[in-house]
């Protein structure tokens, strides 16, 4: 059984900092490459940041660019998302997800076959 935990949202003033973590149960982490998706109150889900299987190769979302950080530490079976500077438009559910086994990032969402339950950030201005 797959499980994938996040932790980390929470409610922050604009220009503030949060590091979301995404624990793996079920699967040999190392193998999988990872994402981070969003959703925001009526949008639709949209990428985010990717990472490998080896933390060698990230991808992000031109919105977060500069601002976020994906890594991984395979011996933790945990994914982080460092998000600094933050906006008010960051607000929404953030969702971590299992890729398939590729050593390189994945940015589509179909591509993805098991996802956490997702943890609320909210930026206030």
């Amino acid at each position: 059984q797959v499980q994938l935990v996040e932790s980390g949202g929470g409610l922050v003033q604009a220009g503030g900092s949060l590091r979301l973590s995404c624990v793996v149960s079920g699967r040999t982490f190392s193998v999988y490459a990872m994402g981070w998706f969003r959703q925001a109150p009526g949008k639709e889900r949209e990428f985010v940041a990717a990472i490998s299987r080896s933390g060698g190769s990230t991808y992000y979302a031109d919105s977060v660019k500069g601002r976020f950080t994906i890594s991984r530490d395979n011996a933790k079976n945990t994914v982080y998302l460092q998000m600094n500077s933050l906006k008010p438009e960051d607000t929404a559910v953030y969702y971590c997800a299992l890729g398939p086994a590729h050593d390189i990032p994945v940015v589509h969402g179909h591509e993805y076959r098991y996802w956490g339950q997702g943890t609320r950030v909210t930026v206030s201005s």
